[in-house]
C-alpha cells in the first residue's frame, strides 16, 4: 500500500499545481482565443503549413516591422533593437498564445506617434523661405523607405522629417508655379500673380493640414486594428493571399467601387499604410478612361478642382467614401504609378456598363489578313445559377459569328484579365481543342484531380493567338497554359502574373468552445487550400505563363506579379496529365517567333515602346530627389518634354483597321448608345500596336 500512497500523493500534488497555474494565469483573452483559432485553422487547412521555428519567427518579425512603420518616419533604431530581442521567439509566443511582443510594439508605436506630431508641427511653424535661399541648397532626400535605415536617434529622425516636409512643400510650389506660368501665357486677367514666398506659405499650410489629418487618423488606430496587422504578418508568412479579417474588415475585402454603386470602378486594397489598386472593373469609368492600372498606389483624392486629401495611412473604407460619388461628378486621383513617377488622373464617376464586362468581338483587317478579335475582360459566370451569363457560352457565340465572317484566324485577348470561373476555363478550352484535360488541381492531401473538357464538338480549328500580360492571372493563366501545352495556338505578350493558388474563407467562430461564445465574432480567415498545375505538370504559381512570342510593353523591365509579393509559395511540378498535342495544324513556334522578332525589331513604334519602357524603369529607380527648386523644376520640365516623344504611341496604328461584325451591326445601328459604345471600344483597339503584330502572326500561321 505504501508505494500506491506515494504515487497517489505525487499525482494529487501535480493536479493541485496544474490547477493553481491555470487559476493564476486566468481565463484567456479574446485576442489569445483569436490567435489560437487562427493558427489551428492554418495548421488544419493551409496547402503548405509552416513549421513554427526560428526561421518562421524571423519572417514574421521582418514583415511586422516593415508594416508597422513602412515610411520609417516614426520608430527609432533603438525601438527596433528592443523589439529585435523577440526576433527568434515569436514562434514560441505563437505556440504559447503569448502576446508579449505585440504588447511591447503597441506601447512603442503609440508613444512615438505622439512624439512625431511635435516634430512636424515645429518644423512647419517656420517658413522655408524661397527668397532666403532655402530651396537653393544642394540637398537631397531619399523617397523610397526600403532604401533608408531607421533613424539612429531623435535628432536624425527630426532631420528626416525636415527633408520630407521640405520636399512636400517644394512639390506644391512647383505645381503652383507651373499653373501660374500657364495662366500668364494665356493672359488670364482673373488670375492673381503670387510671389514664391506667398506660394510657400500656402503650400506649408496645406502640408500642415494633411499631416494633421494623417496623424489624427493614426491616433485613432485602435488595438483591434494593430492586432489585425500583427496577425496578418503571422499568416502572411504562409503566402501573400492568406489573410485574417476582423469582423468589420470582412466587408471591406477588395471593396469594388462599381456594380450598383456610382463611382470609378476600381478594386482597392489597404497594405503597408498604402491604398493600392488591385483590379480595374471591366466596363467601369476607370476602365474606359484607361490610365488607372492595377498596382498603382493612390496618394491623394480631390473632388473636382478642390483641395486634394492625402490618403496614405487612411483606412480603406474612408478612402472609398472620398472616391465614391454621384454619376457625372469628377474625382481627381494623384497616384504613384506602378511604373514609377506620379500622375494626376481625372475620372468622371459613372455606373458600370454591364455590356462592357462581357466578351466582345470585332474584325481586325491588317496587311490583307482578316482576324476575328475577342476581348474577354474576366472569366465571369452565373455562380448563383440565377439565369446569368457564362463567359464560355458568350465566347462560343462570338466564335460562331466570327466564322460566318470567314476570318483567317482568331485573337483571344486575355490581357488584364484577373481570372474567375474555373469551370468556364475548362468549357472554353474545349471550343478550341478536342476533349481532354485542361488543368490539374491539387489540394494539401491526396492526388491531383484532373479537370477535363468532355465535349467532343470542336468549334474552331483555325489559327489562334492568345494575348496576355502581367495583369493576366489565375483562370487566364490556366487558359493560356492549356492552349500552349496542347500547342494549339501562339501565346503572345509578356509573362503572366503567376497566381496559381485557390483560397477559401473560413469563419473562426466555427468550432469555437462554447465556454468562449461571448467572444464572438472572432472574424474570418482567407486560406490558400489548393494549387493549379498545367497539364504538362508544372505549376502556374510564381512563374506564370511565359509567352511563345514576347512583345515589348511599357513595363517590360519590371518584375511584376506574384514574384514581387512577400513570401509567395514556391513553384513546383507534378506528373504530366494524359493528353496529345494538337495535330490538325502543327505549329512551328520557333519559326513564328523569328518572323515576329524580325518585324518588331525594325518597327519604329515597337522601338519607341522599348525606349519608353526603359525611361519608365529609370524614373522608378531614381528615388533620390533633389531639394533644389530650380533643379527640380528643370528635371520635371525635361520629363514632360521627353515624354512628348512617346505620344505617337497613343495614335492610331498605321495599316490596321477595325470593323464591327455584320451580325452585330444589324442589332446596334438603331441604338445610338450601343453605337457610341462600339465606337469607343474600337477607338482603343485602333491604337493597339500589339494587335497589329498578332494579326501578322496569324498571317504567318495561315
Amino acid at each position: 500500500m505504501k508505494p500506491f500512497l506515494i504515487r497517489s500523493s505525487v499525482a494529487l500534488f501535480l493536479l493541485v499545481l496544474i490547477t493553481s497555474c491555470v487559476l493564476f494565469q486566468g481565463p484567456p483573452t479574446k485576442d489569445e482565443v483569436i490567435e489560437e483559432m487562427l493558427m489551428q485553422n492554418l495548421s488544419n487547412t493551409h496547402y503548405n503549413p509552416q513549421e513554427l521555428n526560428d526561421s518562421f519567427s524571423l519572417h514574421v518579425f521582418n514583415l511586422y516591422i516593415k508594416r508597422l512603420d513602412y515610411s520609417k518616419k516614426i520608430l527609432l533604431k533603438d525601438d527596433i533593437d528592443k523589439l529585435s530581442k523577440y526576433k527568434y521567439k515569436l514562434d514560441d509566443e505563437v505556440k504559447k498564445n503569448s502576446l508579449e511582443f505585440f504588447e511591447l510594439s503597441l506601447d512603442i508605436i503609440t508613444k512615438r506617434t505622439k512624439e512625431d506630431q511635435d516634430y512636424y508641427r515645429e518644423i512647419l511653424s517656420k517658413p522655408f523661405s524661397v527668397s532666403g535661399g532655402e530651396f537653393s541648397k544642394d540637398e537631397k532626400v531619399e523617397l523610397d523607405p526600403e532604401k533608408i535605415p531607421f533613424a539612429a536617434d531623435k535628432k536624425e529622425l527630426k532631420e528626416a522629417w525636415r527633408k520630407y516636409l521640405k520636399y512636400q512643400i517644394m512639390f506644391r510650389i512647383n505645381e503652383m508655379m507651373t499653373d501660374q506660368e500657364k495662366a500668364l501665357a494665356k493672359k488670364d486677367s482673373v488670375f492673381k500673380k503670387r510671389t514664391p514666398d506667398e506660394m510657400e506659405a500656402d503650400a506649408r499650410k496645406k502640408v500642415l493640414k494633411n499631416q494633421d489629418d494623417l496623424f489624427d487618423r493614426l491616433n485613432k488606430v485602435d488595438r483591434e486594428d494593430r492586432f489585425s496587422l500583427y496577425l496578418n504578418c503571422i499568416v502572411g508568412v504562409y503566402d501573400p493571399h492568406t489573410e485574417y479579417f476582423a469582423p468589420v474588415e470582412r466587408d471591406n475585402f477588395d471593396i469594388a467601387l462599381s456594380g450598383q454603386l456610382e463611382g470609378i470602378g476600381a478594386q482597392l486594397q489597404e497594405k503597408d499604410d498604402e491604398i493600392k489598386v488591385s483590379n480595374i472593373v471591366p466596363g467601369s469609368p476607370s476602365w474606359r478612361q484607361g490610365k488607372l492600372k492595377a498596382g498603382d498606389i493612390i496618394l491623394k483624392v480631390a473632388q473636382g478642382d478642390g483641395e486634394p486629401v492625402e490618403v496614405t495611412g487612411m483606412k480603406l473604407d474612408n478612402v472609398v467614401k472620398l472616391i465614391r460619388g454621384k454619376k457625372g461628378t469628377e474625382v481627381r486621383l494623384t497616384v504613384k504609378k506602378v511604373g514609377g513617377g506620379t500622375e494626376l488622373i481625372i475620372i468622371i464617376r459613372d455606373i458600370v456598363q454591364l455590356e462592357e464586362t462581357y466578351a466582345h468581338s470585332d474584325i481586325i483587317n491588317a496587311n490583307g489578313t482578316k482576324v476575328g478579335y475577342i476581348k474577354l475582360p474576366s472569366f465571369y459566370a452565373d455562380f448563383k445559377r440565377m439565369g446569368g451569363r457564362s463567359c464560355a457560352q458568350d465566347v462560343k457565340k462570338e466564335l460562331i459569328k466570327l466564322k460566318e465572317e470567314h476570318i483567317d484566324g482568331v485573337v483571344l485577348d486575355l490581357r488584364d484579365n484577373g481570372g474567375g470561373s474555373l469551370s468556364d476555363v475548362v468549357d472554353m478550352a474545349g471550343l478550341f481543342v478536342d476533349k481532354g484535360p485542361v488543368v490539374q488541381v491539387k489540394s494539401r492531401m491526396g492526388s491531383p484531380s484532373v479537370l477535363n473538357d468532355k465535349d467532343e464538338s470542336l468549334l474552331y480549328d483555325g489559327p489562334l493567338v492568345v494575348l496576355v500580360n502581367s495583369g493576366s492571372a489565375s483562370a487566364s493563366e490556366i487558359m493560356a497554359a492549356a492552349i500552349q501545352d496542347y500547342k494549339r495556338g501562339v501565346i503572345m505578350g509578356t509573362t503572366t502574373f503567376g497566381k496559381g493558388s485557390v483560397q477559401q474563407f473560413s469563419d473562426l467562430d466555427d468550432g469555437l468552445n462554447p465556454a468562449y461564445a461571448s467572444f464572438k465574432p472572432l472574424g474570418s480567415v482567407k486560406v490558400t487550400r489548393s494549387k493549379f498545375y498545367r497539364i504538362s505538370g508544372g505549376a502556374t504559381q510564381l512563374k506564370g505563363v511565359v509567352p511563345d512570342i514576347t512583345l515589348p510593353d511599357r513595363y517590360m523591365y519590371f518584375d511584376l506579379g506574384e514574384r514581387e509579393l512577400d513570401y509567395p509559395m514556391k513553384w513546383d511540378e507534378i506528373s504530366k496529365a494524359n493528353y496529345e498535342a494538337w495535330k490538325i495544324h502543327p505549329l512551328n513556334t520557333d519559326k513564328l517567333r523569328q518572323l515576329s522578332e524580325a518585324r518588331t525589331k525594325d518597327n519604329e513604334s515597337f522601338k519607341l515602346l522599348g525606349e519608353e519602357a526603359k525611361r519608365i524603369k529609370d524614373q522608378k529607380d531614381d528615388t533620390y530627389e533633389t531639394l533644389n527648386l530650380e533643379k527640380y523644376r528643370a528635371k520635371e520640365k525635361n520629363m514632360v518634354e521627353s515624354g512628348k516623344k512617346y505620344e505617337v504611341l497613343d495614335k492610331d496604328v498605321a495599316g490596321m483597321d477595325v470593323a464591327t461584325l455584320a451580325s452585330d451591326l444589324k442589332v446596334i445601328q438603331s441604338d445610338t448608345t450601343k453605337m457610341a459604345r462600339e465606337k469607343d471600344f474600337q477607338k482603343r483597339l485602333k491604337k493597339d500596336i500589339h494587335l497589329l503584330e498578332a494579326a501578322n502572326v496569324i498571317k504567318d500561321m495561315k
